[in-house]
């Protein structure tokens, strides 16, 4: 069991050197396809930040996307949270620890906090454990309290390895084909009730879902 375990941080630790560097030359392959860009496009145009968020088990190339805004990113405080921060870091993301069972509060203050500074914000809505495809409500609440816009980016790869995780992770081929889809930005206004938030959040899932039907069928 000792033998095993040590052999599992030792894969680990060597994963953490080597996959950054995997996943951004990986990513430059890609073929990519982008829809509706100046429901983003505007908003660096102008200068304006946002919330921008995108289911986990396809954060990968989304993550890539944006990484030359001035972005900050939750990220789950878990072991695989490291690799992730490993990886958003050589992006030159600003990175925030927590979720919505771990610090989610806390970090949902310093995102609100961060965009204060003009940070842009990013946020897998169904991560760190699922339900996947179910969006919580760290995404919305964060654009509420910052009054910023919520984007939605759905992402799709034509040929792709899923990995037998809780968000059916996905890992593009090399060289496939890219979609992306931003939906219509969201405002989230700040005197909303809970119920009307809840309302919003319920929205956004649904949007989210159907523009990622929409970025899968371009694939």
């Amino acid at each position: 069991m000792k033998n095993k375990r040590n052999k599992r941080n030792f894969l680990r630790k060597i994963g953490f050197v080597i996959l950054p560097f995997l996943f951004d030359v990986l990513c430059k392959t890609l073929r990519v396809k982008v829809k509706n860009k100046n429901n983003i496009e505007r908003f660096i145009k102008e200068r304006q930040n946002f919330v921008i968020a995108f289911w986990h088990g396809t954060m990968l190339y989304a993550w890539y996307y944006c990484r030359k805004n001035k972005m900050a990113a939750l990220v789950s405080q878990s072991k695989d949270g490291e690799l992730l921060t490993r990886i958003l870091k050589k992006w030159r993301y600003n990175i925030v620890r927590g979720s919505s069972s771990i610090g989610g509060k806390e970090a949902i203050n310093i995102m609100v906090d961060l965009s204060k500074e003009d940070y842009s914000i990013a946020i897998t809505p169904d991560g760190p454990r699922g339900p996947a495809l179910e969006m919580k409500a760290g995404a919305v609440v964060t654009a509420k309290k910052s009054a910023i816009p919520l984007v939605l980016i759905a992402v799709a790869y034509k040929r792709k390895k899923i990995l037998n995780s809780w968000d059916k992770f996905q890992i593009p081929f090399p060289f496939t084909k890219c979609c992306i889809v931003f939906a219509e930005p969201i405002i989230i206004e700040n005197h909303l009730t809970y119920e009307e938030t809840n309302e919003m959040i319920k929205k956004s899932e649904m949007e989210l879902k159907k523009i990622t039907k929409e970025a899968i069928s371009l694939a």
